[in-house]
This record gives structure tokens, sequence and C-alpha cells, in this order.
């Protein structure tokens, strides 16, 4: 056993269960045991996330709302209040980052944690999953493995309120009938091309020959795909990939045509990009929109400014540019705005510079970025 514990379990995954929703109980108490859905209320609005009561009649995230409401009419639905999650999700996080000194956190409602060195990683995870519960009322799913992998596949398994210690060779044996799409990092796509060769459970991926899977998919991919089969996995905790860009985009429940309102959703947007950079001390060279038409049809265009900036009326002027430019043809279904190349400073500084303005160089280039 102490073998076990120290050479094998290093990573556990931490993800609170249906959490939107867990933290709209917190305030509707009387909604517990009901269907219940954090949804927008617009004609294309999307399912944020669903209760397990919701989830039984094939509510899913993701999903349109309207579909939503078609399979379960009887839920209950609730707007997303974002703000609050974040700070419920920051409460979270500080008493995870309490436990545990080295901590990924990968969204708002999960993490994966470091376990080296821990004496009794399940113990461990056990107070932390007690402390969170008396702090914030929430519960959440854990997964123990030895690497990321095996972790997040395993905390998966058994919500809600799940614990699940897996090694490399358990994962394999108890998911082995399972299909390929289980494990993160295989789609839908991918998974239908498996599909064709015959490649329909985990178990026989794992064992095709590695060949065939780089004829098919090519040496990486194909290579990669054999290995998260078996649940090989090599990356780190913390070695999160570092962002590049920071966007806002806005579905419009209607298409619009109003150049006027265009206008105004992209400025918005703008400056509650704007904002977030600089609290995050960030700023980026490169700003782009993106302009989906109602046909589906998706353009990006972008515009490359000689120092790096948060400085949200730049942001909006250079957007609103790019969209004079572009001049859509057609209906506009979806609007978004980017800022990439992004490089972090000195956050008070940016929270400043954000109410002051940001200095800014000239632009010098344009992009067209092909979608």
């Amino acid at each position: 056993m102490v073998s076990l514990e120290g050479t094998e379990l290093r990573v556990a995954h931490l993800d609170a269960d249906a959490f939107y929703v867990s933290v709209e109980l917190l305030r509707h108490p009387e909604l517990r045991g009901r269907p219940v859905v954090v949804a927008g209320s617009g004609p294309r609005a999307v399912v944020t996330t669903a209760s397990y009561e919701a989830r039984r009649y094939g509510v899913g995230s993701a999903m349109p709302a309207s579909r939503a409401r078609r399979l379960c009419p009887q839920a209950v639905f609730l707007p997303p209040d974002f703000t609050t999650y974040r700070e419920v999700s920051r409460r979270m996080m500080e008493l995870v980052r309490g436990h545990v000194e080295r901590v990924e956190v990968v969204g708002l409602d999960e993490a994966y944690l470091d376990l080296e060195g821990l004496y009794s990683p399940r113990a461990a995870m056990r107070r932390l999953l007690a402390e969170i519960h008396k702090h914030t009322q929430l519960t959440c799913s854990v997964g123990i493995g030895p690497n990321k992998l095996v972790a997040k596949v395993a905390s998966d398994a058994e919500k809600p309120a799940g614990f699940v210690v897996l090694t490399r060779q358990e994962a394999c044996a108890r998911f082995a009938s399972a299909p390929p799409g289980l494990v993160p990092g295989i789609g839908p796509k991918t998974a239908a091309r498996l599909a064709e060769l015959g490649l329909s459970t985990l178990a026989a991926l794992a064992s095709a020959p590695e060949q065939l899977l780089i004829e098919r998919f090519g040496p990486n991919l194909g290579r990669e795909l054999r290995r998260r089969a078996r649940f090989e996995h090599d990356g780190e905790v913390g070695a999160a990939r570092k962002a590049v860009s920071e966007s806002r985009e806005r579905t419009f429940d209607h298409d619009v045509s109003d150049p006027a309102q265009m206008r105004e959703a992209l400025a918005r947007m703008a400056q509650e990009l704007c904002t977030g950079l600089a609290a995050h001390g960030r700023r980026g060279r490169t700003i782009a929109i993106k302009v989906r038409l109602d046909d589906f049809t998706t353009v990006t265009r972008a515009h490359t400014v000689s120092e790096p900036t948060c400085d949200a009326k730049l942001v909006r002027d250079v957007a609103l540019r790019l969209l004079e430019a572009y001049s859509p043809s057609r209906p506009v279904r979806l609007l978004g705005v980017r800022v990439a190349g992004l490089a972090a400073g000195d956050a008070e500084g940016e929270r400043k510079r954000a109410q002051d303005g940001c200095d800014v160089g000239e632009a010098s280039s344009q992009l067209i970025l092909p979608v």
C-alpha cells in the first residue's frame, strides 16, 4: 500500500458536481430535487449546465435551450449569473490551494492537483472534499491516478459525489468496452473515423497496430490515439498552455442587419474584453473581429499595433474599422472581438492603465486571417 500511494497516485482531478446549478440551489433551496437548467432565454441560447434530475431527460450542457425545453418541459430554467459563479469558484480554489501546493485550474469548476509528496493522497482528498462542502455547501467528484488522463476519466466515472482511485492498468480494464470518445482528446469526428476501421472500443484502439493508425491519422496523432487508449499521459500538473488570446463573442437572438446595432454590440464587447485583460495584467498587439453570417459563413479580420495594449478605446476603434471595412453583405448571426499576442504585465499597473488609458503605438499592419 505504501508503494502504491507513493508511486501510482500522483494526480487528482477535482470537479464540482453540476457547478452552476449547485450554486443556484444555494439561493433557491426550494428547487432541490427538481429538474433545473441554467440557460439563457433567447431563441439561440444554449444550456450552461443541468441538474442531474434534468439530465435523466437527456438535457446536457451546450444543448440548445429550446431543445432542452422540449425534452424536459417541467424543468425550471434559470438565467446564468457568472459574477456569482466566479466568486464561488474563487473561494473553492482557495480551499484547494490550502491543501495542495501545485494546482492547475482548468475551469471555474475543475482543477488538477499534484499529489506528489502527500503521505496519503486518498485521505488528503477526503479532507479537502469535506472542507469544500463545509465552506461552500458544494459537492465534488474526485478521480485519482498516476497521470492527468486517468484522473480526469476517473472523476467523471461515478458522478455526483464520486471518489474513484485507479492505476493505469485498472483504468484500461474498467473502461475497455467504452467508446474511444470517453477519453479527452478524442472527439466525435476522430471517433467516427476510428469506427470506420472497426475500432469502436478503447480496448480495440489500444491493441490496434500502430502502423494502421499512423497510415490513417499520421505519425503524431496515430501514436497519440493509441497512447490515450492505453491511458498513457506525460503532462504535468501546472503545465497548462499559455493563453495567447482572449475574446468576447455574442450570438444574437435574431440575425442583425442594422450596422448601428452591430457597432453598439462590438463596442460593448471591446469594453468588457479590455476590462478583463486589465484585471489579469494582460495586453496584446493583434486586435481582431469575428463575423458569422446567417448562412454560417465565418470571417475574421485582424489588425496589429506596434505596442501591446489593453486600451478599450483603441480596441473598440480598431474593431469598428475592421467591421466597416468588411461591411457584411448578409445579416449577422454572431459578432466577436479578440486581442491576441498576449503578454503579461503588472496587474495593478494594468488596472490603473485601464482607468487612465493604456499607452498605445500607431497601427502598423493589417492581417487577413483565414477561418
